[in-house]
């Protein structure tokens, strides 16, 4: 890996380069995508079908495009009892963690019996993406739809892309049975993401869209941004590690690897006091990718964006930490709670030495989707929150009112809006 000074300039020089990565981007392909949401708008159906047929080479219809009953209990034959029985483990802890995110609804009511209040009800139909092939993430699925099922969301809708045979990912379906996802259709790209946001004749139109995908489906989930709500337009996978002279730097370079291995455009940052840590962080990064699989998309990732800063003292690495703003961090440190506090923008933090990334990727229970490309500087991980709105409840009685509406004139008036001041004036003409 590429060692460097920390500085102004270094800094500067990183920040510009991984915005680049960002799905806004990547306009030239916006053209391609906008027209497929535009036909699937118009035909529906027919060229839903059609975009499976060209792009996933698998001859979809309304009669095989809904994955049976029968599909799902032939997925559990296709997996380890021991990997069904890790989902089920990670699907409680995920289910305890949101659990403690709810809130409730709440009324306020005064002497003059004047009540205000908030009304808080999930959403009704929530949809859910999951990219297929090498790409399908069971912890994924688990991820997006068990924070809706606390929510209380009463539809889940998921879209897969099929494998040219017809087949979901085994993983994937079991997945999405053990969290309860209530409705699957084998249909994947930007033309999903456009079906569930506009609905079709077989795929109902769901009130939000969340899940990962690759560009196109990015794109989509953009462009439908507004007639849908969505999670995030995600970019490539974050992680930087803060580190001092006590870290152990063959467990530091596994964890830079475990996110450099999702793309050749994720990045791994090591921040660190310690030259010296520095340069066995690297050393052992070289032995992981010749010993470990996906050592291709590993090497590449590194040299793209990879990078080691030694900074000057430990107030100067976490100053580039806030700005990185990374999806997720590590601290490594002789006393990681002492450096937690002054972390101000980072998706998820790791503390110590047994908290490695992949802790909260699989089984934790925190949301693994996390903002990205410095968007955890104003956006959070995918939570309850997501999948409830919020309703403000207003009752004034009438000495409630009489008190106030003067008040309300005065401020219609000067706003130039007569009627808005008429409704309040004649109740009390």
């Amino acid at each position: 890996m590429r060692i460097v000074e920390l500085n102004d300039k270094t800094k500067e020089e990183l920040l510009d380069k991984l915005l680049q990565r960002s799905p806004s981007n990547y306009g030239e392909y916006e053209d391609i995508v906008n027209n497929i949401i535009t036909d699937i708008r118009k035909r529906k159906d027919e060229a839903l079908f059609e975009y499976t047929l060209k792009f996933d080479k698998y001859e979809l219809n309304s009669s095989n495009i809904k994955v049976t009953r029968q599909e799902i209990e032939d997925a559990y034959k296709e997996l380890d009892d021991d990997f069904i029985a890790a989902m089920k483990k990670s699907a409680a802890n995920i289910t305890a963690f949101h659990e403690k995110q709810k809130r409730n609804s709440w009324i306020d009511t005064k002497e003059d019996g004047s009540i205000l209040g908030q009304r808080v009800s999930p959403i009704e139909i929530s949809g859910v993406y999951v990219p297929g092939g090498k790409a399908a993430y069971p912890s994924s699925v688990l991820m997006n739809v068990l924070p809706a099922k606390v929510a209380g969301v009463e539809r889940i809708v998921m879209c897969t892309p099929p494998s040219a045979s017809g087949k979901v990912n085994a993983g994937t379906l079991v997945a999405a049975d053990i969290a309860g996802v209530d409705e699957i259709y084998k249909a994947g790209g930007a033309q999903a993401i456009a079906a569930m946001a506009f609905g079709t004749e077989s795929i109902p139109k769901v009130d939000k869209i969340t899940g990962p995908g690759n560009i196109f489906v990015a794109l989509a989930k953009k462009a439908c941004f507004g007639y849908v709500s969505i999670d995030s337009i995600a970019g490539p996978s974050e992680i930087l590690v803060i580190a001092d002279e006590t870290a152990n730097p063959r467990f530091v370079a596994a964890d830079l690897l475990s996110q450099a291995e999702h793309d050749e455009m994720a990045s791994a940052i090591l921040i660190t006091t310690s030259k010296k840590l520095a340069d066995e962080v690297s050393v052992q990064v070289d032995k992981f990718i010749a010993e470990l699989s996906r050592s291709e998309i590993m090497q590449k990732s590194i040299d793209n964006y990879g990078y080691i800063f030694v900074a000057e003292n430990m107030e100067d690495g976490i100053e580039a930490a806030n700005a990185i703003a990374s999806e997720h961090l590590e601290i490594i440190t002789e006393n990681p709670f002492e450096v937690m506090p002054k972390i101000k923008h980072a998706g998820a933090i790791f503390l110590g030495t047994y908290s490695s990334e992949p802790l909260g990727d699989y089984f934790a229970g925190p949301n693994h989707i996390l903002p990205t490309n410095q968007t955890a500087r104003f956006f959070s991980p995918l939570s309850v929150d997501d999948f409830v709105k919020k309703t403000s409840i207003i009752a004034y009685s009438k000495a409630g009112l009489e008190a106030v509406h003067k008040d309300i004139e005065i401020f219609a008036k000067n706003e130039g809006l007569t009627a808005h001041a008429n409704s309040i004036a004649v109740r009390f003409e």
